[in-house]
């Protein structure tokens, strides 16, 4: 939708002016000619009407021009310049800028209460749409962003138990949906998402003591799962190279019991004492 608008060097177009004002009004002050001197009030309305259309633009921003309602245009060079006169122009900052979207308390995938908040990067890429297709620009990507954050929350859970499920800890993946969804929703708007990303994540109070047990009763079955694991690993080792060496040759009671031991030594929380069978004292 955002067209250029002419633009001229607005110093040589006040030059311009100068020199045509002049031009007109000495002559007319020198002879005192009725003639020379309607000519220097009509160059001095002319003039009066060229200047309506000196414009200043920052750096990083842009002049929305408009001619009687119609759209005529943005200037975003920096500087002093000249448009067409007689047209009104609206402000639009091009600069980067950021939010914080409020604390909301959304259910993820699994139904839990969580507590959510996200930080939003854009800038305005497309002045005219910012300036027609919306009637606040910030307000409605203020808007939209907590609809986003909305939206990621109830499609992943705040944990992901199995491998293949993405969860709201995932930071990266979880960034990269969000930056994609926001971005489609504000091109509407000519506003382009840079980055999002979730700076606070926690499960509701009313249910995180109850989370926060889950959470560890879940590490400590993952901890003894890989415990037994490496138990099981090392016994096959030590039996396997029993076996090689030749140092001892065990029935399959024998075996057993070895097994049981080791396991027991291996996967238990608390040090073990063994007993050391030194033989009969008495004859």
């Amino acid at each position: 939708m955002e067209r250029r608008a002419f633009r001229a060097n607005g110093f040589v177009v006040l030059l311009g002016l100068v020199l045509a004002g002049g031009a007109a009004l000495l002559p007319a002050l020198l002879t005192a000619d009725p003639a020379w001197l309607g000519l220097a009030i009509a160059v001095g309305v002319l003039a009066a009407v060229a200047a309506t259309g000196f414009v200043i633009v920052n750096p990083n921003e842009a002049k929305v021009v408009q001619f009687l309602g119609r759209y005529v245009g943005s200037v975003s060079t920096a500087g002093f310049g000249w448009v067409l006169p007689l047209t009104t122009r609206r402000r639009i900052s091009l600069r980067v800028r950021n939010f914080e979207t409020a604390r909301l308390k959304v259910n993820d995938a699994d139904g839990n209460p969580v507590e959510i908040a996200a930080v939003v990067v854009y800038k305005v890429v497309d002045s005219g749409k910012a300036a027609f297709s919306v009637d606040d620009y910030e307000e409605y990507v203020a808007i939209q962003s907590e609809a986003a954050v909305r939206h990621l929350a109830t499609t992943h859970p705040y944990d992901a138990h199995d491998d293949d499920r993405t969860s709201l800890r995932d930071g990266t993946e979880v960034a990269g949906e969000l930056t994609a969804e926001l971005s489609e929703r504000t091109e509407l708007a000519g506003v382009d998402v840079l980055e999002a990303r979730i700076t606070h994540l926690a499960y509701a109070p009313e249910i995180a003591q109850a989370m926060l047990v889950r959470q560890q009763a879940n590490q400590v079955v993952a901890a003894r799962q890989r415990i037994v694991d490496g138990a099981v690993g090392m016994v096959g080792l030590a039996l396997e190279r029993l076996s090689e060496q030749g140092v001892v040759e065990l029935d399959e009671e024998r075996k057993a019991a070895m097994v049981s031991n080791l396991l027991v030594v291996l996967c238990g929380d608390r040090p073990t004492q063994p007993v050391v069978n030194a033989g009969s004292l008495y004859s």
